[in-house]
Parts: structure tokens; C-alpha cells; sequence
């Protein structure tokens, strides 16, 4: 009966091992809207995005509907220009 136990508790801690190496692990997103900054001018004006705020937009994608419902916030992120600047971006605008 003990060596059964302990073939199970082998068995159980080789799949959590291989649970852990197989299962990738999701970076944790800062949300921060001074992250968007390389994308100030492209938003207030008509300017193109640079490479550098397409790459921010898109790690800060996971934020972008708490920006939105921040009232503080949400005439920049859903303004027209900033809309523009997704599209550019190639960056859908997620449904909130």
C-alpha cells in the first residue's frame, strides 16, 4: 500500500513539473498610461505612430479598457486620433 502511495506522488509531482516547464507563463502587464507616452504626439495630432508607441500599445493592450473607463482617461484613449493611431498600429480596439 506504500509503495503504491508513493508511485502516485511520483506520478503527480512529474506532471506537475512538466505542467510547469510544457505551460508557458504569461508576463505580467504593468498598467501605466505614461507607458503610451511615445504615442502623445500621434494622438493629439495627426502625426504617424512610431515604431516605439506601436510596441507600447500593444504591451499596454490588456490596460486599455481600464484607460477607458477612467473618466480622465478616456477622451484621450477614445478619441478619434487615438483610434487612427490603433488602426496604424494594427491593433483592434477591444470591446469594453
Amino acid at each position: 500500500m506504500v509503495m503504491i502511495k508513493a508511485t502516485w506522488v511520483s506520478i503527480f509531482a512529474l506532471a506537475a513539473i512538466l505542467l510547469v516547464i510544457l505551460v508557458p507563463v504569461a508576463e505580467a502587464v504593468t498598467c501605466s498610461p505614461m507607458q503610451l507616452s511615445p504615442c502623445a504626439s500621434a494622438i493629439t495630432s495627426s502625426s504617424q505612430p512610431s515604431a516605439l508607441c506601436c510596441k507600447k500599445l500593444k504591451e499596454q493592450k490588456p490596460c486599455l479598457c481600464g484607460y477607458m473607463r477612467n473618466p480622465s482617461l478616456r477622451r484621450l484613449v477614445s478619441s478619434p486620433n487615438a483610434r487612427k493611431v490603433s488602426n496604424r498600429c494594427k491593433l483592434p480596439i477591444p470591446r469594453c
